[in-house]
């Protein structure tokens, strides 16, 4: 992927056949979807890839058990599917997960066992591992820190794990890969329509957010893959629509490994607001969470509440033997989820995790809600949708089977340019494993363009210990310099606007 590049296909090409806004996990995987049916595609993100939603989830590729205890078992079945297709598709960047819920009485046993029957049944031959029902003394041994007052037993059940915002950055290069066009920093800023009865959107209006520079690209088909920010893109289309997205908000707290020892996470079905609470190795860490809590305003980058973060350190205290308190957390990250308004529905835990798709009159296609585990799906009925819309030829979906990036290329290439510069094999910060390689195949090869999207999404230090991402930006920074062409004046800048923002992820 090259920006470059990218900017100058959308000055070559006289018309798209889909343009898609978003690059977050729908929109990327829309891209992916729609590039490699052999339909034109561009993709373009007002900032960088998965900024948003899309790397602040709980890192899980599940069914979801808690819709099962909704009685949802339409997204349930459609999840457990779309979570083989995922593991397979891109078993780099995903694995499977133990997890036990610790239970405290004969009655929990058996209702918590039976309901993960249920999900193994569902599962079918897609079961990643047989659910079973475990002693006390078993629950302890795959839970070393649990505390055992009271403790009945356990239920062990199997589900996916998988690292978000590299797989958006993969889902970015395999779409590229195919023949898509993939820009971040270009904001959508208007469209362009015909002068039918009915005026439909033949064009998109972009501003590269970088250079200032204005494009206006003509285009058969239109998706708006924004998450929270779907009201907005519907609005500028039609300044009269109503708003569909209700934004719920979810914390996660990341606390080192020796908090939770072992590789079992911990699953606890019901917490005090009937949410479930995880508590999931992740990295070398364990990322606890999360919360539902339902925000009047779609920011960028939200904030934890106090009670949030009081509500998660309260309830993952209620299971262990190690209390952990507020210093002891590296990072708290917060996602906005673009719930779908359901009339007289006043809880967003209560609010549907099916996603929606609406068609506009002007041909706009909005795909939103959904969750992390089916966005492949998500994708595929938007693309069906935008080409059966504006009345392009029908091409077959190969998604489900189709290889998501090229870990051995990327590898090969890391590789070279060690043995071509020997330092790059330095790591950037003691204990973990990112070398200054990585940040340059990061901004040759990934399109990364701030400290950020190396701290934050590139790698993932930010997300796992911020302090430690605040120490080691102006090494970043003078590295990206280097190959950004960049002078001192864009170094200082670069490293106090994400310290700025790495403050926001520590606990004070």
């Amino acid at each position: 992927m090259n920006r470059h590049h990218s900017l100058q296909q959308i000055t070559e090409t006289d018309i798209w056949d889909i343009i898609i806004i978003g690059g977050g996990a729908t929109g990327l995987g829309s891209a992916v979807d729609a590039a490699s049916r052999g339909y034109k595609t561009l993709l373009i993100e007002q900032y960088d890839f998965a900024k948003g939603t899309s790397s602040r989830s709980t890192k899980l590729v599940h069914g979801g058990v808690r819709y099962l205890q909704q009685g949802n078992i339409k997204l349930v079945k459609e999840a457990l599917r779309e979570r083989a297709f995922l593991l397979h598709n891109a078993p780099h960047l995903t694995s499977v997960q133990p997890f036990v819920v610790p239970v405290f009485s004969w009655f929990e046993k058996m209702y918590y066992a039976v309901g993960l029957k249920m999900y193994d049944l569902l599962s079918g031959k897609l079961s990643l591992g047989k659910t079973k029902i475990l002693s006390k003394k078993e629950t302890i041994a795959c839970l070393p820190a649990i505390n055992p007052a009271k403790l009945s037993g356990g239920i062990l059940y199997y589900d996916g794990q998988f690292d978000d915002s590299r797989l958006c950055a993969d889902l970015a290069t395999t779409a590229t890969k195919h023949g898509a066009t993939i820009l971040n920093y270009c904001k959508a800023s208007g469209f362009t329509k015909d002068k039918s009865k009915i005026p439909k959107i033949n064009g998109v209006l972009i501003t590269d957010t970088l250079s200032g520079t204005e494009y206006t690209v003509n285009a058969k088909a239109v998706i708006n893959a924004t998450g929270v920010f779907t009201d907005a893109v519907m609005q500028m289309d039609d300044a009269a629509k109503h708003d569909i997205v209700s934004p719920s908000q979810g914390i996660h707290l990341v606390v080192n490994h020796s908090f939770f020892p072992g590789s079992t996470a911990m699953m606890i079905p019901k917490t005090d607001d009937g949410r479930v609470l995880f508590a999931v190795p992740w990295h070398d860490h364990i990322v606890l969470g999360t919360t539902d809590t339902p925000v009047e305003r779609t920011e960028v980058e939200p904030k934890p509440l106090e009670e949030e973060i009081e509500f998660i350190l309260t309830h993952i205290n209620r299971y262990g033997t190690s209390r952990i308190e507020r210093k002891d957390v590296k990072s708290v990250y917060v996602g906005l989820r673009p719930l779908v308004k359901i009339s007289g529905s006043k809880s967003t835990a209560l609010l549907s995790r099916d996603h929606t798709l609406v068609v506009a009159p002007s041909g706009l296609v909005t795909v939103t809600g959904g969750k992390w585990t089916t966005y492949r799906k998500m994708a595929e009925d938007a693309v069906e949708n935008a080409v059966f819309i504006s009345k392009q030829e029908k091409r077959e979906c190969i998604t489900k089977t189709l290889q998501i990036g090229d870990i051995s290329q990327r590898e090969r290439i890391i590789h070279e340019m060690i043995i071509s510069d020997p330092s790059l094999a330095q790591a950037i910060c003691n204990g973990y494993s990112y070398t200054k390689a990585d940040i340059i195949y990061a901004v040759r090869s990934e399109m990364a363009v701030t400290v950020e999207d190396i701290l934050a999404r590139r790698t993932r230090l930010l997300f796992l210990d911020a302090a430690a991402a605040i120490k080691v930006a102006e090494e970043v920074a003078s590295l990206m310099a280097g190959e950004l062409d960049k002078d001192s004046a864009w170094k200082k800048e670069q490293v106090t606007g994400f310290t700025k923002l790495a403050q926001q992820y520590l606990l004070s």
